[in-house]
């Protein structure tokens, strides 16, 4: 079935327009990178080694996307981060 590609492309074309925000970690002196490992993990829910990259892209990087969708859930994930002691924000994708 050819339709399959094009309508997921659609479909992925009318997200990337709603999820057009994304939440940033960025890199602190004072967590842990087992901490911050942990966080993902814990309220993102992503596997172990997902976690752990992201955390190894904050620790080398200084910041990652660590997650994207609505303004008003990119809110909701950056006052999580804040809770859990790390530094966030949330920015338009591409920006």
């Amino acid at each position: 079935m050819q339709t399959a590609p094009e309508g997921l492309a659609a479909a992925e074309q009318s997200i990337s327009t709603v999820d057009a925000w994304v939440t940033i970690v960025w890199n602190d002196p004072v967590n842990l990178m087992s901490y911050v490992t942990y966080v993902f993990r814990s309220y993102f829910g992503h596997p172990h080694a997902k976690a752990e990259m992201l955390m190894r892209q904050v620790h080398e990087q200084g910041r990652a996307v660590v997650s994207a969708g609505n303004r008003e859930r990119m809110e909701v994930d950056v006052q999580a981060m804040h809770s859990y002691g790390l530094w966030a924000t949330l920015q338009r994708s591409g920006d």
